[in-house]
């Protein structure tokens, strides 16, 4: 995973895991990797994955089961996808609104280029 610097690492390893639970990888009520495993895979400290789970908590996106694991929460995929979309039309959309006009560049040639991307 290539880390941003605008970012905090744990918030980004949580989007990371939010983006699983929304592709299906990670599906409600099922366990997810245990915070060793995730830190592993990504390759990162093992804190700071657990911070990413704390804060993942904290969302209600999972929850631990003592002994267990941590698992996705019963309507995490919902509350994930309500959060950023609404996210994404009141702050990326305006953004990419003003960009487009700075730069002189049409809604058509928008769909045109989103169509060229499926």
């Amino acid at each position: 995973m290539n880390f941003k610097e605008s970012k905090a690492i744990y918030l980004q390893i949580a989007d990371y895991l939010m983006e699983k639970i929304l592709q299906g990888t990670y599906k409600e009520s099922e366990r997810i990797p245990s915070v060793r495993e995730c830190a592993a895979d990504l390759e990162v400290n093992v804190n700071t994955c657990m911070r990413a789970y704390d804060w993942l908590c904290q969302q209600e996106v999972i929850f631990t089961k003592r002994g267990l694991g941590y698992f996705v929460s019963d309507g995490a995929k919902h509350a994930i996808l309500k959060e950023q979309r609404e996210e994404f039309m009141n702050e990326t959309l305006p953004e990419i609104a003003r960009k487009m006009q700075a730069l002189e560049i049409s809604p058509d040639e928008i769909m045109e280029k989103l169509k060229n991307l499926q």
